[in-house]
């Protein structure tokens, strides 16, 4: 399977509404939906905010320009959200996912299914 299917199956479930597929470091894309290519400066702030929070629950959590209020940031997940919308992010052994879903959908239906592709790539050496 290709990276670009892993993006394209999240959105495929009517929970997610764009994602991306980013090396571990954030310094490779591997794979997006509807143009859903973070700048430099946001890939790395997620990336680094996996070890480190600190900056992002100061800041916020930024994806595409939008700020989002940071509502979880450990060594595996973070979660942000702005109004009724949300952006998810999951690190593998080799990757970070990162998923948007719009308003209208359940925060914690979408967590689950970024979160099962994560455990899903961690299984087979992602």
């Amino acid at each position: 399977m290709s990276w670009q299917a892993y993006t394209d199956n999240l959105v495929a479930t009517g929970k997610i509404d764009k994602s991306a597929l980013y090396s571990r470091a954030g310094d490779s894309l591997w794979a997006q939906t509807s143009n859903f290519q973070l700048q430099p400066q946001e890939i790395s702030g997620i990336a680094g905010g996996f070890d480190n929070p600190s900056n992002l629950q100061q800041h916020g959590l930024h994806v595409l320009g939008q700020k989002y209020f940071l509502l979880r940031a450990d060594e595996r997940s973070i979660y942000g959200k702005s109004d009724a919308e949300g952006v998810i992010a999951v690190r593998t052994q080799q990757a970070i996912l990162i998923a948007h879903y719009p308003a209208g959908i359940v925060a914690g239906e979408a967590t689950t299914v970024v979160e099962k592709l994560a455990d899903y790539l961690i299984s087979v050496g992602f």
